[in-house]
Parts: C-alpha cells; structure tokens; sequence
C-alpha cells in the first residue's frame, strides 16, 4: 500500500462515518472539561440563591423579608415587582409560568423571591429565614386527585382516529378493559441547572447557561428585562448531561440572573444544589392509560380505544407536545385496524413536568406493550407470536397507516426482529426458562423481546430547521458553529466530522466552537432526536457554498473544468496537479474568494394538523429490537436483570462508536425508569424523593449481566439525511421495556402464564413482590 492510499483511508475512517473518540471524552474523565461552574469566576462575581414555597396551593396573604435582606453578605432580595419586563418564563406563549409567585403558589418548591449575596453559602442561609403568611387552597398532586376534583386541563387535548372504534368495538370476537400506571422520572444529570450573567454597556447582557436551548433563553431573558433579543447573547460550551431536562427549565435560572446583573451591575451566578434543583425543576409526566383492546382468536387486534391522562404540574410548560407523542406512539410498532386515541394532560399542584427523552414516546410505546400482552396471557401466547402478528405490514399490504394517518413506508421491524430472535437464541432460552420455572420454588425467570419504531422529528414543524456558520481560515483551519448544543451525545463531534468530511480533512483541523446566539440565530432546542440530522446538514450547505466558490475560483486561475477538480485527504487536485489544502486556501485568499458561509437546512416533506389529527409529523422512522432476561425472587421481589440483545437501526451510522454508547446509556437509564426510579409526594404536595438518598437511579451494578449491542450495520436511511444515516438519542430509551415485559412474564409464572399480571411501573421490588402476592391466590 503506497502513502496516499494509506492517508486516503486514514481520512476517510477519521471523517464522517468513522469511529472517532468523543472530542472532549479525555476532558471528561481527566475532569480538564471546563463547565459553567468551571470558568474564572468575573471579578465582583455574586450568587444567587431561591427562596421556595413551602405549601403545594396557597395564596400569599404576607410576606416579610427583613431577616433575609439583614443576613450578613446580602447585597439584595428581589421578588416580582421587581422584574422590569414580563413575569413569565413560560416556553409557549402561554403566560402561565411566573418567573417569581407573585399572588399565589401552585405548587411546593416555587420560587417567590430571589437573593443575591456575596457568597453561595449566604444566599442559601439568608433565603430560609423568609416569614411567609399563606392561605391554603385546595390542592392535588397526581392523576387520581385531578381526576377526582374535575382539575382544569393545561392544553387543549388531543385526539387520533381512524376507522369506526365505536361500532368496531363489539365486532371483536375478544375485548379487555383495564388501566395501566407508569410512572415518571428525575433527569438526574451530572451537572444541575447553572447560570451566570454579565451585564454589558447599554442593555446588553451575556449569558452562560446550561441549556439545551439558547435561542428560549434569549428570548425569555429578553422578555424578563424587556430588551430585544439582540442585546442577549446566550452561550454554551457543554452541559453535564441534559436529557430534555435543560430544554425550558433553564429558563428562569438565566433570566434570574440577568435580572440581578442589570439591576447590580455586577455578574450573578445561581447554581442551585441537588435538592433544590430536584424540588423546582419538571420531571418526565407519569401517565394513567384507560384501555379497551379488541382482538381475534389469532390475536391479532382489531380495535383499540385509550385515554392517555398526565400528570402535567401546574403550568402548560411543554405538557401539549408531549401527550401528542404519547399518542403517536401508542401504536409502537403495530397497526391498529380501528383506533380511537385521546390525551387528557392534567393540571397538578406540582412542579410542572417538561421534556425528558422519548419525550412522551416511551409512555405510550409501553401502553402500547401492555396491549400486546393482555392478548398473550388471554390467549395462551408467546407474546412475540402476538407481536408479529400485529406488526405494521410493507407498502401496499393494506396495513400501513398510523392513527395519524401517515404511511409507515420504511419498515424494517420485521427483519430487525428476525435478526435478534435468531443471535439471541430466544426462543430455545424460553422453553428453558418455563422449564426452570415448572422447577424452582422461590427463583422465577422471564424472558421477552420487545420492538421499537420512534418517529423522528418535531412535531411542531417550524422547529425542524437549524444554521450553522463555518469559516475557513488562511491556514486551512477551519471554524464550526452551529445552533446544536453538546450535552456529552457527541454531537459536536458528529457535526465536525461532517465538516472534515466536506473538506476531506483530517478532523483535528475542524475548531468545534461554544454554541451561541451571537453566531447562529433562531435555533431550535437539541431535542427530538435532531441535533444531528438538522446541525450535520447545516454545516453540510455551509461546506457546500464554500466548495462551490473555491472550485469556481480554481476553474477561472487553472483554466480547467469542474469536473476536473476532486477535494481528496488534505490535498486538491486541479487537472493534473495537487495542491495541500493550505496552499490551495491560501490562494483561494489572496483571490478574494469569500471563505466563510451560513449553511441552513429545513425538514422537508413533513406537515402536521394537530386538530383533525392528520398530516406526516415525522420525515422517517428509527427502529430497534431487544430481548432481556430476568430472575426475581418471589419471596422478596429483588430482580436482576441476567442477559440483554439489543439490535438497533442507526441508518449508516456517523460514529457507530459513539452511537453504541448511546445506545448503551438510552437503554440503563429506560431500565432505571421502568425498574427502580420512583417519584413520591406526600400528602402536603412535598417530593419526598429530591436527593440520591431517596431516588434511585441504576448503577453500574444494575446493568445486565450478559450486554450485548449490535447497529444494524446493513440499514441506510431512505430519506436524504445527512450521510444516510438515523437519529440515536430517544429511540434505544424504550428498548429497555423488554425489561418490563421479562418481570411481567416471569410474576405470570406464578399462576402458569393464565393471567396478565398488570405490573405497573416503576415495577419496583415492592411492586413485583406485590403482584406475585396477587398470582399467587389466582
């Protein structure tokens, strides 16, 4: 192999499709990445600290603040008649979500009053020592007491139907009725909300915050300090972990600060600790499912009406969104001949629940699941034979069409499952295990494989665009930004392969810079699994624009054709000539070509109309499979989870290195919530579970034994995405409901797989011992 087949290759594997290293993973583990709390501390620097409620539902009758304002190191105590602009953090226009309580509380945690001291320690101490007069009200914390007190909706509901449920109902030869609760989740990330504003001359600030959506922060802090959006410049590097959690809740730790700022003239920092974090911040929404399923001898459904109710919080924050993804997954991965589908997202006197991964996918793709299963234990089948029974058909088998009426054009599902029942042996493992359980008195094991079909884009469809700005410098070196934000998934470095790639450079020359407002406008929150797919084709028309002058201008100085020049590693070739790509730019400079370009890319094809519940929400589908095996102990309910396979469809991966890792993580922390991740509040509305102490998140330990993950090396996106390849955030969080259904499957065998055993989720120890408790007298 002569030298430049060797570096051609090496370019090649180091680019687009390669897997390469996470470009801060040595940061991480060496702890040299620098994070919000990381950064030189201005001079002048003050912390800030909230003053939160301690009644679920009350009315603030008085409020006295003197012994906070006289606490030793505070330089100021702020409550809402101080904010200058609008009193409102709310993400969607809504005006329901009060930067500050202002009248009343709604919920126990909320903020009232802010103070700003010297130092973090004093702000803490001097916001405890508030005398707070109250009024209570009435209040609710879950779905059964807003169900019970007729509690108002936060947003307007949803509905999916096709076909005739109401008559199609009592043609099915079976029919079950029942409910299923599943449970909602704490975000946990590394790093807790943080945010540090520096104010500027005239209205100008900056911003520094730990957010998954710069853009909203601009525009909340701009609207808080009634300044436009032009004087707010949003920043960020890298956050320690988001998970949907920092796409609207960092909205009031930024504007909070910048208030203070402006106000003080001094840079403010709130960094709230874990409790308080916990306390005042959304969680995923838990959900209560009402379910009537209609099916055949074969088991195959026929029709299907559910209400999916949410415990939303006390304000609308994204609860719309959310239910509406519920729905839509509600059919996971199988066509429902008539189906009748509807959202009821609750108001709660709770922290009001927001974004986390899956983003209301995982809740309706687990109803979706227990559908299956009820028709298994029904009927005496294994539920995969239920499942592919079930399972949306190919283009032109009449069984295509999702309730919201779009074709489902690009299944692989079925060869997805075919492939993992094989490598995983699944079906010799389960004949072994009913045979273990026929045996053994107190160990049960239980097996199941679980699909997943994960629609990818935003449903609100302005959302799905994204910029992205590159520059080229006299040397070579390259500069990148774009609207995405870096929460450890990789994506700066997805992006920047994308780039060397355009180029065909090595990727140490692509600069991945801090995303902020100040270079890429109007972006969309990293969320819905889209960063990549929206940042990579940004960045990919940037590079376009760039290569379209620069072979222009070569075609003009060396009098050749375009076709006649070929971008390959580190090098140009012109007709019969190469030049290093330093050289080539630095020409291309002193010719006054323009080197730098905005790149901008929209989802095409997608359309959506929310009140006839019709339209395309989703460009394509990403899918997946999984096959876990469990054992628990019925005289304890204590499970481990022993084995799991997963194959997973990625398109033609950008980094299959990173996106395994993704697929590893998605899937522990789907199996924390389903497993051992409970939120509680007590009767006076208090989250009792706020700190590690108390809410349980998997360790290390918790992971399957046996792990083993596989990319569906053979798929490639039908849709032009950047590199053909597929989203990896959301979609492998709901392969861990093949846990669920394996502890399902192994309490059934108490009572010889007759009857479905409803385990609701989280199935904690406690809920599982319960339930075999229940089989036992069956």
């Amino acid at each position: 192999m002569d030298k430049s087949t060797f570096e051609e290759r090496k370019v090649i594997n180091g680019s687009m499709h390669g897997s390469l290293k996470h470009d801060s993973a040595h940061k991480h583990v060496t702890g040299a990445a620098d994070y919000i709390d990381d950064l030189p501390e201005p001079a002048g620097l003050l912390h800030g600290a909230l003053g939160l409620s301690d009644r679920a539902h009350a009315e603030i009758a008085g409020i006295d603040l003197s012994a906070v304002k006289a606490y030793p190191g505070v330089v100021w105590v702020f409550t809402a008649k101080d904010i200058p602009g609008l009193n409102d953090t709310s993400s969607n226009g809504m005006h329901d979500e009060p930067l500050l309580a202002d009248a009343k509380v709604e919920f126990h945690g909320q903020p009232i009053f802010a103070v700003i001291a010297e130092t973090r320690d004093a702000a803490r101490r001097a916001a405890r020592l508030a005398k707070i007069d109250y009024r209570d009200l009435p209040h609710w914390s879950d779905i059964d007491g807003a169900l019970a007190n007729g509690a108002p909706l936060v947003y307007e509901p949803m509905t999916l139907k096709r076909g005739e449920p109401e008559t199609e109902m009592a043609n099915a030869k079976h029919r079950i009725k029942a409910q299923m609760r599943i449970g909602g989740q704490e975000h946990f990330y590394l790093e807790s909300h943080i945010a540090m504003a520096i104010p500027g001359e005239d209205d100008e600030v900056a911003v520094w915050s730990s957010t998954q959506h710069p853009s909203e922060i601009q525009h909340i802090v701009g609207h808080v300090l009634n300044i436009p959006s032009n004087a707010v410049t949003v920043n960020v590097r890298r956050m320690g972990g988001g998970f949907g959690g920092k796409e609207t809740q960092g909205n009031q730790f930024a504007a909070l600060a910048a208030v203070a700022a402006k106000k003080l003239g001094r840079a403010i920092k709130f960094r709230p600790d874990r409790d308080e974090d916990m306390a005042a911040t959304g969680k995923r929404h838990d959900f209560l499912v009402d379910y009537e399923i209609g099916f055949d001898d074969d088991g195959r459904i026929h029709a299907v009406d559910a209400t999916y109710a949410a415990r939303c919080g006390f304000s609308s924050d994204l609860s719309g969104p959310v239910t509406d993804r519920a729905l839509f997954h509600a059919d996971s991965s199988y066509f429902y001949p008539h189906v009748h589908l509807v959202s009821k997202p609750l108001k709660t006197h709770t922290v009001s629940n927001t974004a986390f991964r899956g983003f209301g996918g995982p809740q309706g793709m687990v109803g979706g699941e227990r559908f299956i299963e009820e028709i298994a234990y029904a009927l005496g089948k294994d539920p995969l034979e239920v499942r592919r029974a079930n399972f949306y058909g190919q283009p032109g088998s009449g069984r295509t069409l999702t309730p919201y009426h779009q074709e489902v054009e690009d299944n692989i599902i079925h060869r997805i499952v075919d492939e993992l029942e094989e490598a995983s042996d699944y079906q010799a493992r389960r004949s072994a295990i009913m045979e273990f359980n026929r045996s053994s008195r107190f160990i049960r094991k239980g097996i199941a494989l679980t699909p997943v079909k994960f629609g990818i884009s935003f449903t609100m469809t302005a959302f799905n665009q994204a910029g992205a700005l590159v520059h080229i410098y006299q040397d070579g070196s390259i500069h990148l930004n774009h609207g995405g934000t870096e929460m450890g998934q990789g994506l700066y470095t997805k992006v920047a392969q994308v780039l060397a790639d355009s180029f065909q450079v090595d990727i140490d020359r692509v600069k991945i810079t801090a995303t902020t407002t100040g270079k890429v406008p109007n972006t969309s929150a990293t969320a819905a699994s889209s960063g990549s797919d929206l940042n990579g084709m940004a960045a990919f028309d940037a590079a376009r624009q760039i290569k379209e002058r620069l072979i222009a201008f070569a075609v003009e100085k060396w009098s050749v054709a375009a076709e006649e020049i070929q971008f390959l590693p580190n090098r140009v070739r012109v007709g019969e000539m190469e030049i290093a790509f330093p050289d080539f730019i630095r020409q291309a400079y002193f010719a006054r070509v323009q080197l730098s370009a905005a790149g901008f890319y929209k989802t095409p094809k997608i359309h959506w109309d929310r009140k006839a519940g019709r339209g395309t929400p989703f460009y394509y589908f990403s899918y997946g499979a999984a096959c876990s095996e469990v054992s628990i102990d019925t005289l304890t309910g204590e499970y481990l989870v022993d084995r799991t396979d997963i194959l997973h469809d990625v398109g033609r991966s950008l980094n299959p290195a990173i996106d395994i890792g993704q697929v590893e993580g998605a899937f522990v922390q789907g199996m924390g919530w389903l497993t051992t991740e409970e939120l509680w509040w007590d009767n006076k509305g208090r989250l009792r579970t706020h700190a590690p102490s108390t809410y349980k998140i998997p360790l290390a330990s918790d992971r399957p034994k046996i792990f083993k993950v596989r990319l569906a090396e053979w798929s490639e996106n039908a849709e032009a995405t950047i590199g053909r390849s597929k989203a990896v955030g959301e979609p492998p969080f709901m392969l861990s409901i093949s846990v669920l259904e394996a502890l399902s499957m192994a309490v059934a065998s108490v009572a010889d797989y007759r009857v479905c055993p409803r385990l609701d989720a989280p199935a904690t120890p406690e809920r599982v011992l319960m339930a075999v408790e229940r089989l036992k007298g069956m």
